[in-house]
């Protein structure tokens, strides 16, 4: 065999890899956006592996680019950062489960609707793993449960966010699935500019996990949806 073609090998290995990582105590969000920079960039070389990163913020908003001013009700009551991701105004704390995911779409799929497409395909994987059936609506970002309370009518609570931004067909930002977050901080603000509905977290829907067992269903659902092999499993 070849040293070209060991070479050639060795690149599709390393291609296909995805280097999960995880921070146990939360992270500061300029922090996390300078390093999701960084490795953005290191990955369009293919200096880095693409990688997920788990976390969790101390409380804080984000304004995304399509963010409406009028929809930061209290811009006192937390942190308020101008990022470059798609979408409008969010909440990011303790209890909630932030995923930035760091993709080449060279790699797999040049589509970057079929790339939030399977962003939702992810998470609504994830949370029937945890006995939660998510669903997608047309016109309003992010995963959704349909609930109702006794003697109360059906409503729709959003139970997952998502935000992206994509420069030189590498992905960064990503996903926020509320586990246990103090659900009275979206009050600051307009959710994702939706107003109408409400939010829920995992706790609140009467499923008591942790961050061990949510971040076991978003691996288990990533292999999924997205391959091991460097390919988008979803095609739809």
């Amino acid at each position: 065999m070849s040293l070209a073609t060991l070479s050639d090998q060795a690149n599709r290995v390393f291609r296909s890899a995805v280097d999960w990582r995880h921070s146990d105590a939360p992270v500061d969000y300029e922090t996390a956006v300078a390093e999701m920079e960084r490795l953005a960039g290191a990955i369009h070389k293919r200096e880095e592996p693409e990688t997920i990163w788990l976390l969790e913020h101390p409380p804080l908003y984000t304004a995304g680019t399509s963010a409406d001013t009028a929809d930061l009700l209290q811009p006192d009551r937390f942190p308020v950062h101008r990022t470059g991701r798609g979408g409008e105004f969010t909440y990011h704390g303790p209890g909630q489960r932030v995923t930035y995911v760091m993709l080449d779409l060279s790699r797999r799929r040049q589509d970057v609707r079929a790339y939030v497409h399977a962003l939702e395909e992810w998470l609504i994987r994830a949370l029937d793993r945890l006995g939660v059936e998510g669903e997608r609506r047309e016109g309003r970002v992010g995963i959704w449960v349909r609930r109702t309370d006794q003697g109360e009518p059906l409503r729709e609570d959003k139970v997952a966010a998502i935000g992206v931004r994509v420069r030189r067909w590498v992905t960064f930002h990503g996903i926020a699935l509320n586990v246990e977050p103090d659900l009275s901080h979206f009050d600051g603000i307009v959710p994702c500019g939706i107003a109408g509905h409400g939010v829920t977290s995992l706790v609140d829907l009467g499923v008591p996990v942790g961050m061990t067992e949510v971040d076991a269903a978003l691996k288990g659902a990533f292999e999924e949806v997205f391959g091991g092999s460097g390919e988008m499993a979803l095609r739809d």
